[in-house]
Parts: structure tokens; sequence; C-alpha cells
């Protein structure tokens, strides 16, 4: 329902939505960037339901509890305890998100590597160790205020860690956040 509303709310405010995906891809880590508002989640959740995948993101475990479930829950939230994870045989929360792809036949999992919504000049690079682990491609999501346009872009399987990374700076490069100071690219791989 929620991923409804906000599809019908991206479509009514102008927005469009384009794809390079192959339809014979039915697993990866999806990253989507810029993130610098709350009002990401918008394109996000309308790119979820238009994408027809089995689309997912984590949250923190205690996010899903009553009455927020019922609303993230058919949104895509998966919950992970990561005190749990850490002691359930010392595995990461890398770990975690990559053993997810072995419970779901099918599951694209929805990261922000900025982490934060504000400046962050040095992105989390779990997405891509999870996408190793879980031998499966990356695939760039965006969503371009400035032309009202969110997609998907590049399929990246992951080789060499540093050039995978330039690819992916190189592909952000000129597509404009809400709030467009607060999105940087991670200077280490320019």
């Amino acid at each position: 329902m929620l991923k409804t509303i906000c599809t019908a709310l991206f479509k009514a405010s102008g927005w469009t939505f384009k794809s390079n995906l192959p339809d014979d891809l039915r697993s990866f880590i999806f990253i989507g960037a810029p993130h610098t508002s709350n009002y990401d989640f918008i394109p996000a959740m309308a790119l979820s339901l238009l994408m027809k995948r089995n689309a997912k993101f984590v949250i923190k475990q205690e996010w899903l509890k009553f009455p927020l479930n019922l609303i993230l829950v058919p949104a895509g939230a998966i919950g992970i305890d990561r005190k749990k994870v850490k002691e359930n045989g010392g595995i990461s929360t890398t770990d975690a998100m990559a053993d997810l792809f072995k419970d779901y036949s099918e599951l694209v999992l929805m990261i922000a590597p900025e982490g934060t919504r504000s400046p962050n000049p040095n992105w989390k690079t779990g997405f891509y160790y999870i996408a190793q682990k879980a031998n499966i491609p990356i695939v760039l999501g965006y969503a371009d205020f400035s032309k009202k346009e969110a997609g998907i872009g590049l399929v990246i399987y992951p080789t060499n860690f540093e050039d995978d990374m330039k690819k992916i700076m190189h592909f952000y490069e000129g597509i404009e956040g809400k709030v467009p100071q607060n999105f940087i690219l991670d200077e280490k791989f320019r």
C-alpha cells in the first residue's frame, strides 16, 4: 500500500522512471543515491515497486515493533538484530545481509551507501562486500531532482574494488539530490 501511494505521488509530481535493468536479473544489491532528504523515501519506494522485483531494505529490528511494523514490513523492511548477529557465531552485519540472499529465491536489497542524509565524503562500502559474498551484482539506482527522473542505471559485477568504486562515483557525477549541497561523492574513488 505504501509503495503504491509513493508511486502515485511520484507520478503525480511529474517524475519519470528510467531503467536499464535486464528482465532476467532478479537478485542484486541496489544502491540508491543521492540520499539527501527524508523525501528520498518517495522515489525509493516508487522505484521498488516500478522495478517489479522483491525489493527490501534492512533496518534495526527495534523499528519493527507494533505499530511501525504494520507500515514498514509491507514497505519491504527486514529487521536485523545486530546484537544477536554478533552473538550468533560472531558473524558481521555484512555477512548477515549476504545470507539474506540464501533465504529468498529473488531479492533486491536496497542500500543508501552514503549512510546519512548529511554530506558524507566517506561512503560506506559494505554493499560491495555483501554483493561479493552473495555472488550477485550491484545495480546503481538514482533520483535526480533537477530532472525529476529516477531509475536504474549501471549494473556492476564486482571484480576489482578500486576500479568498480571509481565507476560508481563516475555514474553519480552530475546527479542532483533534493538538497544538492548534501550530496558528496567519495573522494577516495574519484
